[in-house]
């Protein structure tokens, strides 16, 4: 009896090895290649007929195993899904190094657009580093070539904006001295004794504020002056006083108060002789002193 018990398990035994599906390492493979196709975003879009067949030739290559059929025939099975996944997952490499170049050339017209209002050598350093992102060298130097058009263009347009602001300031009648660029604003622009504009100051007022809307680094200093009639604290309250309405309104015709200063001088700087009445009208007066494009004033401003 014992005898017929091994010699049964001893049968089992047998069959189980005759029908265990044969291993086949190219088989694994192949599994794992299909499954890194199907996990990609694009495959469905960029190589659907090569994930189809990768699939097919994987199940043929399963079945083959599971029917115990020769691991030559399983092999070859996986060896077309792995080339037909290898494949596929080139054709994503494909899509997404496109879709790379596109994204980059998108950045890179993004980029050339805000280039006019940016410093010629940033805008030419971000093309061109968009552009090594996503082409090669003969796409470089056209780049490299748009860039020079570009800063040829930002150069001429420097030029323009040169031109105008010396325009504007001749329009406003301004004068170069030590201090700066300065314009005077005369008497007329107060009645007598008051502090309170005149609406024909409106007109230079707005010139002025286009300027300074035109060159937003650009600060100023309101000085207000009196002659010589009346106390010195009188006068230094009066000419403060005018000086503040200036900037007053500057302020409502949009030029920000931070970019404005305001100091009452009195009689202390006189431009004329104070004995004629032609002297006194000369120094009843409002100087702004301009900063130059940065914001900076000259040495000797801000007087004692």
């Amino acid at each position: 009896m014992r005898l017929v018990m091994i010699s049964g398990v001893a049968a089992l035994l047998l069959a189980a090895c005759v029908t265990a599906p044969p291993r086949s390492e190219a088989l694994d493979q192949a599994r794992a290649e299909v499954a890194n196709l199907t996990q990609e975003p694009l495959a469905q879009q960029a190589a659907a007929s090569d994930l189809v067949a990768a699939r097919d030739a994987l199940q043929r290559a399963e079945a083959a195993q599971q029917h115990g059929d020769s691991l030559e025939l399983i092999d070859h099975y996986a060896y077309l899904a792995l080339r037909h996944a290898q494949a596929g997952e080139a054709r994503v490499s494909e899509t997404n190094a496109r879709q790379e170049v596109a994204r980059a050339q998108t950045e890179r017209n993004r980029i050339l657009l805000e280039s006019r209002t940016r410093d010629a050598r940033i805008a030419e350093a971000q093309a061109q580093n968009a552009q090594a992102q996503a082409q090669n060298a003969q796409a470089q130097a056209q780049d490299a070539q748009a860039q020079a058009e570009i800063a040829k263009s930002q150069a001429l347009s420097a030029q323009q904006q040169l031109a105008d602001t010396q325009k504007q300031l001749a329009d406003l009648q301004a004068k170069k001295t030590d201090r700066g660029v300065v314009v005077t604003l005369g008497d007329v622009l107060f009645d007598t004794g008051q502090a309170t504009l005149k609406p024909g100051a409106d007109l230079v007022l707005s010139r002025l504020a286009t300027f300074m809307a035109a060159n937003p680094q650009t600060r100023i200093i309101i000085e207000g002056h009196t002659d010589s009639r009346g106390s010195d604290d009188y006068n230094v309250g009066l000419s403060q006083r005018r000086a503040q309405a200036v900037a007053d309104a500057l302020a409502a015709k949009g030029v920000p108060q931070a970019n404005v200063r305001t100091v009452g001088r009195g009689k202390a700087y006189p431009v004329a002789s104070n004995d004629t009445p032609e002297g006194r009208l000369q120094n009843r007066r409002v100087e702004i002193i301009f900063s130059d494009s940065s914001g900076q004033f000259a040495q000797g401003t801000d007087r004692p």
